[in-house]
């Protein structure tokens, strides 16, 4: 069974801990990685929404990559990005509406959502719960431990 983000924005207190927990969890040689989830702030800053790659049907980014090193993981969901592959063109930074393609400076790579390889940091560490990753179908969230 898939499994999938639920996110409750008027649960999410703005206080980016996910933002916290996936570059730590995506850290490189010791040194943290560039976050992949950011907490946006609305229009009153009274209300914020956690915003994370889609993982959409059809992706831009995917469609945009010259060498296929977008790819969906099929025990996961995500569009993940084989670095190997990877020329860094950044074109799929350009492609996606959403603005989860993200140039990671520090290490010099193209990054984007993986879920963590099925245990999403972000849904694990948030403390309102306004993230969860939950089974598809599921009737009330499922809070990942």
């Amino acid at each position: 069974m898939t499994n999938r983000f639920v996110v409750t924005p008027n649960l999410c207190i703005g206080c980016r801990t996910c933002e916290l927990a996936c570059s730590f969890r995506h850290s490189v040689n010791g040194k943290p990685g560039q976050t992949r989830i950011f907490a946006v702030a609305g229009p009153m800053k009274e209300m914020w929404v956690p915003v994370t790659c889609l993982q959409c049907e059809d992706p831009a980014c995917a469609k945009s990559c010259l060498v296929d090193a977008i790819s969906r993981n099929e025990e996961t969901g995500a569009m993940e990005i084989d670095q190997e592959k990877c020329v860094k063109c950044m074109a799929c930074v350009a492609a996606c509406p959403f603005g989860c393609s993200i140039h990671d400076q520090q290490h010099h790579m193209i990054v984007k959502c993986d879920l963590c390889g099925g245990e999403p940091a972000c849904a694990q560490f948030c403390p309102t719960k306004a993230l969860v990753y939950q089974p598809v179908g599921s009737a009330k969230p499922k809070v990942v431990a």
